[in-house]
């Protein structure tokens, strides 16, 4: 089976939940027999030298690259209020990526074209005029889910207005895309049931994103005193403003009842107004060179995702490492596991507050929440068993 990838970004260095997602998938279509080739966006904001890749980068039959100045600017934000056109969308449409495209269909012949996220849609008119080749959205969130759960934790006017104006032109997009794809895959059932519920009625599947737990080697923390920890992109919107709610409104409370507490704070693109909150019991680190490295250094993680949709990557990384995840129900969207038994859900500040009572108070609860939850991951979220699910999937689409 040939397979051709569309991706918004570059799928490496492997530090934020939409490269592992990405490149684990291909890695274990390969190893299923599937050749792939991709053509990626390599963004201005993520740039990639791809001559500089490490030689085990090597699943991909071919790999084709355009670069593309996708900034946001306040020219074209402005424009895009006097346009019909999603300003979330309009920014992955570029002509030499559409060049790019045509080129390879025309070159190769290809069974299967996935797109990685809604942002590849507007090339499947594209796709349809120059190949025979199914085309399959690949959709790691409901978008315009995302951007309405932010605008309802928006309290600034004009911003809301501005976001909800947005929000309504994704939302359009998005629900009129459906009938244009052979297949639809998600990571969570949730979010399959979502588009079906909007009017998708063609073939579809959840396929969660899976990780190789031999990967994951947990390790002992060398703190003395449980820390805390966080890990995300914060120019991604919820993982920003998430953290800054859970500094702002329940961190104090935490400290004042554990005063040896310390919270770890990693992120690639940590703008000035986390790093300003550095203290003594809040210490920033900014981009981290290993994520895995970083996320076993501390027994206690934390995700307090307001708004999003999907599920979280680094949950998963998290809980094969055998630490304790503490998030928001939205946060662990797509990872049903049982609270109290493998990760611990709070939805509030008291209830994260409780959370990390439950914790302190019975410090034997840590390594046992921790076992359990590498388990789970384990049974629940083994790449190679889920890509083999897909390639089943795709089969039977090719054979309708």
């Amino acid at each position: 089976m040939k397979i051709l990838q569309l991706t918004k970004k570059f799928p490496f260095p492997l530090k934020d939940g939409e490269s592992i997602a990405v490149t684990n998938l291909s890695k274990s279509l390969v190893t299923h027999g599937c050749e792939i080739t991709l053509l990626s966006m390599n963004t201005s904001k993520h740039f990639v030298d791809v001559d500089a890749l490490p030689d085990s980068y090597n699943h991909y039959e071919s790999i084709h690259t355009v670069y593309l100045d996708n900034r946001v600017t306040v020219t074209g934000a402005l424009y895009n209020l006097f346009s019909s056109a999603s300003y979330h969308v309009s920014r992955f449409d570029f002509r030499a990526y559409r060049e790019a495209l045509i080129q390879l269909l025309n070159d190769n012949s290809f069974d299967i074209i996935q797109l990685e996220t809604l942002y590849l849609a507007p090339y499947i008119e594209t796709i349809k005029k120059y190949s025979d080749a199914k085309v399959v959205m690949r959709s790691h969130n409901v978008e315009f889910e995302i951007w309405n759960r932010v605008v309802e934790s928006t309290s600034i006017i004009p911003k809301k207005w501005y976001l909800q104006y947005l929000t309504q032109k994704l939302k359009k997009f998005e629900i009129e895309r459906l009938s244009h794809y052979d297949a639809l895959v998600t990571v969570t059932q949730r979010d399959l049931d979502a588009y079906e519920n909007l009017g998708y009625k063609k073939g579809g599947m959840a396929s969660p994103i899976g990780i190789n737990i031999n990967r994951y080697t947990p390790q002992i923390s060398n703190s003395s005193y449980p820390s805390l920890s966080f890990i995300g992109s914060l120019d991604w919107m919820p993982n920003l403003d998430g953290l800054d709610w859970f500094l702002k409104f329940v961190y104090p409370e935490i400290v004042r009842n554990y005063p040896n507490t310390k919270f770890h704070v990693a992120g690639r693109n940590t703008p000035q107004s986390i790093r300003d909150m550095q203290s003594d019991h809040v210490l920033i680190h900014g981009e981290v060179d290993d994520a895995i490295d970083f996320i076993n250094d501390h027994p206690i993680m934390i995700v307090p995702l307001l708004s999003g949709s999907g599920m979280r990557v680094k949950i998963l990384e998290g809980m094969a490492l055998g630490k304790v995840v503490i998030s928001t129900a939205i946060g662990a969207e797509g990872i049903p596991a049982i609270h109290q038994e493998s990760i611990l859900i709070a939805n509030s500040a008291a209830e994260f507050l409780d959370c990390i009572k439950w914790l302190m108070d019975h410090p034997d609860r840590i390594n046992r929440i921790g076992e359990h939850a590498r388990i789970y991951i384990s049974e629940n979220f083994d790449q190679e068993r889920n890509a083999k699910k897909l390639v089943d999937f795709y089969n039977e689409l090719l054979e309708a």
